[in-house]
């Protein structure tokens, strides 16, 4: 259906709740759930989360920050310059997870997600998880 999230619900709720509260953000706000739902993620499927995150919605559009996060091999792989690796393999999982990702957003906001992206940079370690909404 136009304009509704695609998916049941519950996937936000499991997240944010995995996300032992990481939010740079004032508890009980859409940029908090998004930012728990996110760090609640990567804790559940990567097995470690991020120390931080912070979102942030404006119009069409939601941005969320994750500060650190890696696990131990690929802190070694990175130690061992394999940044490419190390990158290769967290897209290719994001994409793998994107219909869980989504779900959670569009929970939150009750929008509709029309594209996904996933990016992470290294020294100092952040990823960003942007979206692009339905009007």
């Amino acid at each position: 259906m136009q304009g509704q999230p695609r998916h049941e619900a519950g996937a936000a709720r499991e997240l944010i709740e995995a996300s032992d509260g990481e939010a740079l953000e004032p508890r009980g706000s859409e940029r908090a759930a998004l930012a728990n739902a996110m760090v609640g993620l990567k804790k559940k499927y990567y097995g470690r989360g991020p120390t931080a995150a912070k979102a942030w919605v404006l119009d069409n559009y939601v941005f969320v920050a994750l500060e650190g996060g890696l696990t131990p091999n690929e802190e070694t792989l990175l130690a061992d310059g394999k940044v490419d690796v190390v990158r290769s393999y967290r897209l290719s999982f994001q994409e793998s997870m994107e219909q869980v990702t989504v779900a959670a957003v569009e929970e939150i906001l009750g929008r509709r997600v029309l594209a996904y992206h996933s990016q992470i940079v290294f020294d100092p370690t952040r990823s960003f998880e942007i979206f692009v909404m339905e009007s």
